[in-house]
């Protein structure tokens, strides 16, 4: 193989490289661009984008700054310095000697904490558990001192390195208490409430919790992007120079457009695959949202049958009653949106309308647990209604924006009917904050 043929091959593995790197950030930025920023109390199941601030119960004190916060890191380094003698072989083959100094940080010591923690916005709260989350926080202490301060030994380890220059390096990051904070996790459902919460999960193609704004971070994986394009365009051109050289050919410019050329046809292809598969991606996303509505209407229909036979024996004989019973068996079937049927409803009027007719049904132990039932899979009906609406509305906006409708229509992506209910009560969920 001739060098010439060889710094080709060594110039399109480093541009197929950077053309890797390069789609890595922007399936990151295309993610974090496509997912909607949903409510706290809009968030039911699936990979959820949040805004809020960072609230909590009972929050942490960092280790050095002391700054209430929900979770810290913090590190200690040591400055060295020391003096090497060292023998060479000089060009002529002398033998050489010459002395250097080398110097450096070392860490000495480091640790941190982390709580689980709420994110509040203007409609409720929901729990964030940040084990596993990759979290940009903010810097809470940054100072470098020497032997003499009481920091020295007060906060860092009682042993020195080799060769130390007794000073001493002291850094944290933390998210303080109230902060301001942007995540996107997967959401699942609470054990304790009916509520859902943001944990790690193996599966989700990102866990972050940051202080940077969502447009810092999409910002910041597109700079990304660039540069890893355009040191791959680098390494298409300089393997046909290199090329040029070794082989002594003359340097036309034919070469050099047909090597950028066939860069960007396949960064073209590239791209139009990354927003394709994006779009498809939001488009299970919506299929998703919809099943969870009716696994949980499907929980209902299960427990309506029982409902109704409890409430049956107690006035089988008045007509109010049939009726109310004939309503609830018409609620047990609920169709997709935008498909001719039977719409659903909140049960928890018509529960009410029966207890008011039948008080000595506060008394049957079977209704009371029924009931609760109920109304707690009518919260859950109304988290997966809105979660379900939230992720068709921004699908459906993709779908109509420049460029990525004509991907769209080559994908043949339709858009998503919105759902419509009435009469589903949302319940907060109830935690005492500090101030």
């Amino acid at each position: 193989m001739s060098p010439g043929t060889l710094s080709i091959i060594i110039g399109s593995l480093g541009a197929l490289g950077c053309l890797i790197g390069a789609f890595h950030y922007i399936r990151r930025k295309r993610l974090i661009d496509d997912l909607p920023t949903s409510k706290t109390q809009g968030v039911f199941i699936g990979l959820t984008e949040l805004k809020g601030t960072a609230e909590s119960e009972s929050p942490l004190a960092s280790y050095l700054a002391g700054t209430r916060c929900l979770q810290y890191l913090w590190q200690v380094e040591e400055h060295w310095s020391r003096t090497v003698h060292e023998t060479y072989t000089d060009a002529q083959g002398r033998t050489q000697s010459r002395t250097r100094t080398e110097s450096g940080w070392s860490r000495v010591a480091s640790g941190g904490q982390a709580i689980p923690f709420y994110l509040q916005d203007d409609t409720g709260v929901i729990r964030i558990l940040p084990e596993g989350a990759t979290i940009h926080g903010v810097v809470t202490f940054d100072e470098t001192c020497g032997r003499n301060d009481a920091l020295y030994f007060g906060k860092g380890p009682a042993n020195e390195v080799a060769n130390s220059t007794h000073h001493r390096r002291f850094r944290e990051t933390a998210i303080p208490l109230h902060a301001i904070l942007y995540v996107m996790g997967q959401a699942r459902q609470r054990e304790d409430v009916v509520a859902a919460e943001i944990a790690d999960d193996k599966n989700a193609p990102m866990f972050m919790i940051s202080t940077h704004t969502e447009k810092q971070i999409s910002s910041g994986y597109g700079l990304w992007s660039w540069f890893w394009l355009i040191l791959g365009l680098i390494f298409v051109i300089g393997g046909v120079v290199v090329w040029n050289i070794l082989g002594r050919f003359p340097a036309p410019w034919q070469p050099y457009t047909a090597a950028a050329g066939g860069f960007l046809v396949v960064c073209a292809i590239g791209w139009v695959w990354t927003v394709y598969n994006s779009l498809v991606s939001l488009h299970h996303r919506v299929e998703q949202a919809w099943s969870q509505v009716e696994v949980q209407l499907k929980r209902r229909n299960d427990l309506i049958p029982n409902l109704v036979q409890t409430v049956a024996g107690y006035r089988t004989h008045e007509s109010e009653v049939q009726q109310l019973l004939a309503e609830l068996r018409g609620q047990m079937i609920a169709t997709p949106p935008g498909v001719a049927g039977p719409d659903f409803k909140g049960l928890a009027p018509s529960l009410q309308v029966v207890i008011e007719r039948y008080p000595d049904l506060k008394a049957n132990e079977l209704f009371l647990r029924l009931q609760q039932a109920l109304v707690d899979t009518e919260q859950r009906i109304a988290l997966a209604r809105d979660y379900y609406n939230e992720v068709a509305t921004f699908h459906n906006t993709r779908l109509d924006i420049i460029p990525d409708r004509f991907v769209a229509a080559m994908g043949r992506l339709q858009p998503q009917t919105l759902m419509s209910a009435a009469d589903f009560e949302r319940a907060p969920v109830r935690v005492q904050l500090v101030s």
